[in-house]
């Protein structure tokens, strides 16, 4: 019994790495790729923050993904509308998140985290630099590293958002920009499994954008390991309002500017958020020039925003009774990203991965009142310790098995009838969701929506004939 023990728990071992999980991603140049095939990665994505400033309440033990009841329900509109990735800005690092996460990553969405957050001693002000700049504050950073870190859905971390949102900002903070980077980088690559990027989130300043994507992405002293690096740069632009804005177009939007800026860029570069609403509904007819003439350079970007709020930027209402509705918008936006030819998008410019980021100068900033000193604030004290020894009791995340796949929560259409059915399609190991069912996979495979049900069952059905039949054999030995 000893001799047929081994093979049968090497075979249980081998189909036990059946997960569903997608792939990672990671920069290469000025692109994001898969790890496994290197194709392309281009961001469709939206913004995330169920409830706005209500939707994060640490006391209470709410954040956006804290409730594995709501984002299930976000997951399958999400998942229907057609995007690959989410930003998600405030969150606890101390909740459990595995719920929320394994059906994100179930369904083939990757996240783009928010590193800090509205609470005292939790993000940099830049009316105050030295002092927030602390252990404490980089303590939640990294906090926030160790929930998220061990989710392979977990595209990227943003170190701080729109910091410089104005020219006096500009002046002062970049060092401490590239300063906290560093110390993200630095903590993930002591402290993380594998290397997860870590960039900046710039305001739509046109003083001083030139500079800021200059200013993050150039390399210190040529260092080409430099960790105060950006690994990708996210532009918030509301600058193309349409359909009958004037500026509903190529040239007026600015986005021909664009893409001679960011021409030679050395890292991703993509909107981290965009969806101007001066015209109302919106149309989203940026969408097919953002996933068109603009890829060469732009690594797509994430509409604002997913929940509506008084802002009007949403794209589905929700009530407090537990029912929500799809806005206009949603439609919109679905038809914009099913136009979309993925497997285009997924093909790689070699060119433009080829690119080396150039050595940081005073050179490089063209504006006078910009910060052109390269010399970086020192970490606070601990902070070194802090990297070497790990957060302290730190939170963990870890995927978990997801077993319900119907919402439960009534859904609306915009024109009031009750969506039935409504439900999430996890994918086979490997693959992300896509626009109008599409999927893309590390194995090569043509796009499918295959359920991971059956993708399970296919694959139990392997391992178990694979076992009967080692055990058959060892048993006629």
């Amino acid at each position: 019994m000893y001799r047929l023990s081994n093979p049968i728990l090497a075979v249980l071992l081998l189909c036990a790495t059946f997960a569903l999980a997608v792939q990672n991603v990671k920069v290469q140049g000025a692109d994001f790729v898969n790890n496994v095939t290197s194709d392309r990665f281009q961001i469709i994505g939206v913004a995330y923050q169920p409830g706005g400033s209500d939707g994060f309440n640490p006391g209470s033990g709410i954040d956006p993904l804290s409730n594995g009841t709501l984002c299930l329900r976000d997951a399958a509109l999400m998942q229907q509308l057609g995007v690959n990735t989410i930003r998600i800005y405030n969150l606890d690092p101390d909740l459990n998140h595995d719920d929320c996460v394994s059906i994100f990553n179930g369904v083939g969405i990757y996240m783009l985290i928010d590193v800090n957050s509205p609470l005292p001693d939790q993000s940099l002000d830049p009316g105050n630099l030295a002092s927030s700049y602390s252990l404490t504050y980089l303590n939640h950073t990294f906090a926030v590293v160790e929930a998220f870190k061990n989710y392979p859905n977990t595209l990227g971390f943003f170190s701080a958002n729109e910091v410089m949102d104005t020219v006096g900002t500009g002046a002062t903070s970049p060092p401490y920009i590239r300063a906290v980077t560093r110390d993200i980088k630095d903590y993930i690559a002591k402290n993380s499994p594998r290397q997860i990027p870590v960039g900046y989130s710039a305001a739509d300043v046109s003083q001083i954008l030139t500079d800021s994507w200059a200013y993050l992405s150039c390399d210190i002293n040529g260092n080409s390991n430099d960790p105060s690096r950006s690994d990708f740069f996210g532009l918030n632009s509301y600058s193309w309002c349409g359909p009958t804005s004037p500026t509903a177009n190529y040239e007026a939007s600015g986005y021909n500017t664009l893409i001679s800026t960011f021409g030679n860029t050395s890292i991703p570069v993509f909107f981290s958020e965009y969806g101007c609403n001066k015209v109302e509904p919106r149309v989203f007819d940026e969408v097919p020039v953002l996933y068109g003439n603009m890829t060469s350079v732009m690594s797509g970007g994430l509409v604002y925003e997913y929940y509506e709020e008084s802002n009007d930027y949403g794209l589905v209402s929700f009530y407090s009774n537990g029912t929500s509705q799809l806005l206009v918008d949603y439609d919109n936006l679905q038809k914009q990203f099913n136009t979309l030819n993925v497997k285009a998008l997924e093909s790689m410019d070699s060119s433009a991965t080829a690119i080396k980021s150039p050595s940081c100068s005073s050179s490089l900033i063209s504006s006078s009142g910009f910060n052109n000193s390269f010399t970086l604030p020192a970490a606070p004290s601990g902070v070194s310790q802090l990297i070497d020894s790990g957060v302290k009791n730190a939170n963990q995340g870890k995927l978990v098995t997801v077993t319900d796949t119907a919402v439960t929560l009534p859904v609306y259409s915009v024109s009031g009838s009750l969506i039935n059915n409504l439900a999430i399609k996890l994918l086979p190991n490997d693959e992300s969701n896509g626009p109008n069912g599409a999927t893309t996979t590390s194995s090569g495979a043509s796009p499918s929506t295959t359920k991971k049900g059956a993708a399970g069952k296919i694959q139990a059905g392997l391992c178990g004939s694979a076992a009967m039949a080692i055990v058959l054999a060892f048993l006629l030995l």
